[in-house]
């Protein structure tokens, strides 16, 4: 930022080539609205410090080299290494910046690390600067790394007396107009913002700026930076331009660590190994939060449900197109328990050939690492797109906007994932699953149109024809060979599930070998599906089909039985009372 821009009231010309969240945080300054900055997100990854690519470093060296790079002092400042003047890759900067620290600060090599001593100089020397007057006041930038460690987030009360001191020293800098009129800066960094006070992000006079993960022009420029004159065909089967857009969701320091493990061992990058690689390179910089999900199947392999497999089918021709102005931004897959909604998300990431993760669990005992660990998957997913979210269990998953009892963590994880699926910029590059078999416990907020907008029920075969396919499906699934006049016949229709069926294939291929015989023969499989005992969940499984008929938002995809009784008249009046029946019987 060139000093005189803001004392003049000049509009300020950030660079073209400058990183989006560098050219908001230098939009935001140059306002005058705001001299003091959170940056949360990606922010220990590489930056680069040209236009050109030519030379990469981290944030800090690019805030204090670009940003802040004709300012007169800045000051660099974390637990580890204590408070210091700081000017990146420039040696006799960074000379001159000692001698004028050790004049207006005092000496920094002396300093103690505590943050204590540290705020108390940097307090007295802010002080000192507002009452300097024009000619001996300073441009001054203070980088605060780490910043969670420094003013962590708790209820109101509960931080240390030190914590507390920081807080409020923070925020009289944010409030002060006396910093405002001046150049001078405060910037804290920390992966989470979750995780920084509460005071402090949600200060008015403060602004949280996100460091997204790498986009494909920032991908593609470092790629050429990494790979410099080598021969990268001889090592991977991939070009820079396919490898700039396969390594979406992955920082620059593990591609740098990709590239040169391939560039230097000679192993080569072919389909298998790149696969495994982004896998474990998302899995880990999501710290096991997400997993990958490796789809096997596609639509074909459904049993029943042609309205549901033909929607499918469409929006992943849409998707593959790149029309994606007309896809959901999420789908409701709900259903009495058994009835392949895991199943199903995975036929839909193999029909749509997109990356397929699941929403492992991410709530944690500390006070805001449950939404640190949210912010951080929700970075990695907006990064990677397309790619299918699927979160299984969603009811008890997501929390609930009302939920009480645990210091308004499941309210505001509820906040941040409604937020993320009503965004429409990540239409057609974020496509949410939600698998339940109660909707009615899902916030109306995320199963309303423009979050999870198709609501697809599945419910047990209900026709012959569908049992007979469905026991082919499964056995296929578990890997047994099953020909259609193995299959005995079936007059369980509507009470067993696939999970049944696959069950009851399992367990008669486990007679077959255990008897020491050589294929799966038809009286065995009628033996074992004469033994079964389906479940005697009846009130529930009831009561859990009759939810997923309510939710459904597409009469076609209910079979006929079910779609007559929604479709006659008062249907869903007495299907909803039925319900509040099943479900007052059953507490």
């Amino acid at each position: 930022m060139n000093v005189t821009e803001k004392a003049t009231g000049q509009p300020a010309r950030v660079p073209d080539w400058f990183p989006k969240w560098a050219a908001e945080l230098s939009g935001l300054y140059f306002s005058g609205s705001t001299s003091l900055f959170v940056l949360n997100g990606n922010v220990h990854d590489l930056v680069a410090l040209s236009a050109d690519g030519s030379a990469y470093g981290t944030l800090t060296d690019f805030l204090a080299e670009q940003v802040f790079g004709r300012w007169d002092l800045v000051l660099y400042y974390d637990l580890a290494r204590g408070l210091r003047a700081f000017a990146g890759r420039d040696a006799a900067r960074l000379k001159d910046m000692v001698v004028r620290a050790n004049e207006k600060v005092g000496d920094l090599s002396a300093a103690r690390k505590d943050p204590a001593t540290a705020f108390a100089l940097l307090d007295r020397f802010v002080q000192n600067n507002i009452m300097a007057g024009e000619k001996k006041e300073v441009s001054a930038a203070i980088l605060i790394d780490h910043a969670s460690f420094l003013i962590p987030n708790g209820e109101p009360g509960r931080l240390s007396a030190a914590a507390s001191q920081q807080v409020v020293t923070l925020l009289n800098w944010a409030a002060s107009p006396h910093i405002k009129r001046l150049n001078m800066a405060v910037v804290l960094m920390d992966e989470s913002a979750a995780a920084i006070s509460e005071r402090v992000v949600s200060n008015p006079y403060i602004s949280v700026v996100e460091v997204a993960m790498p986009d494909e022009p920032a991908r593609a420029q470092f790629l050429r930076h990494a790979v410099q004159n080598r021969d990268l065909a001889a090592v991977s089967d991939y070009t820079e331009p396919e490898l700039a857009r396969l390594t979406a969701g992955i920082s620059l320091v593990d591609m740098n660590v990709m590239i040169q493990s391939a560039l230097e061992s000679g192993k080569r990058l072919d389909t298998a190994r790149m696969r495994d690689l982004k896998k474990e390179l998302i899995e880990r910089q999501c710290r096991g939060l997400l997993e990958f999900i490796q789809p096997k199947w596609t639509t074909e392999v459904l049993v029943g449900h042609a309205a549901v497999k033909q929607r499918l089918r469409e929006d992943a021709k849409l998707l593959k197109i790149g029309d994606t102005e007309t896809l959901p931004m999420g789908y409701l897959v709900c259903g009495p328990v058994g009835t392949g909604k895991t199943f199903l998300a995975q036929c839909m990431a193999g029909e749509m050939g997109v990356p397929c993760v699941t929403l492992k669990n991410f709530r944690s005992k500390y006070v805001g690492e449950t939404e640190g660990n949210l912010e951080r998957v929700l970075g990695v997913l907006r990064a990677m797109g397309p790619v299918l979210v699927v979160i299984d269990e969603a009811d008890a998953a997501l929390g609930d906007r009302d939920q009480e009892g645990d210091s308004g963590t499941s309210s505001r994880v509820f906040s941040l994932i409604a937020a993320q699926m009503g965004d429409t910029r990540y239409r057609g590059k974020i496509l949410w699953m939600l698998l339940t078999c109660r909707p009615d416990l899902l916030p109306i907020d995320l199963k309303r149109q423009g979050r999870a907008e198709v609501h697809i029920p599945l419910f047990y075969p209900t026709l012959a024809e569908e049992l007979r396919a469905m026991f082919v499906a499964m056995a296929r699934k578990a890997g047994v060979k099953l020909t259609d006049d193995q299959i005995p016949e079936v007059q369980a229709t509507g009470r067993l599930s696939g999970a049944d069926i696959e069950g009851i294939v399992t367990r008669a291929a486990r007679r077959t070998r255990v008897n020491g015989e050589g294929c799966l023969d038809k009286a065995t499989l009628e033996q074992e599906l004469a033994g079964f005992l389906p479940s005697l969940e009846g009130l529930e499984k009831e009561m859990q089909e009759i939810s997923a008929m309510l939710e459904c938002t597409e009469a076609e995809f209910l079979p006929d039985a079910f779609r007559k009784r929604v479709q006659e008249p008062g249907g869903r009046e007495n299907l909803q009372r039925r319900f509040l029946e099943l479900r007052n019987d059953l507490r």
